[in-house]
């Protein structure tokens, strides 16, 4: 006895996704937004808004120093390559806070 067995399937190759950079504005000493979910491979770019303000985006628990300061029209761009929670703070002012999630 010979059994023949055959599979159909509808599944469509997997979607590939591009990498996509989101923009966070820095104006009246506030991150805006604060808290932003992206996926692994997005970056994220910090445009300073304020008039006469300097300000840093800085991952101090990751150890990494603080990186420069940069001022009015200037910004800042990271990229993600690993999912997890990653809270920062401006350097020059701790008050100022956000937080990524990286899917």
């Amino acid at each position: 006895m010979t059994i023949l067995l055959t599979a159909c399937s509808n599944i469509e190759p997997a979607q590939t996704r591009s990498n996509t950079t989101f923009t966070v504005e820095i104006s009246k000493f506030k991150f805006i937004p604060a808290e932003l979910t992206i996926h692994a491979g997005d970056s994220i770019k910090w445009i300073n808004k304020e008039k006469r303000q300097y300000h840093s985006v800085w991952f101090e628990s990751s150890g990494e120093p603080e990186p420069d300061y940069f001022f009015p029209d200037e910004s800042y761009k990271k990229t993600f390559d690993q999912p997890g929670v990653y809270s920062y703070r401006c350097g020059p002012h701790p008050k100022m806070t956000g937080k990524i999630t990286v899917l």
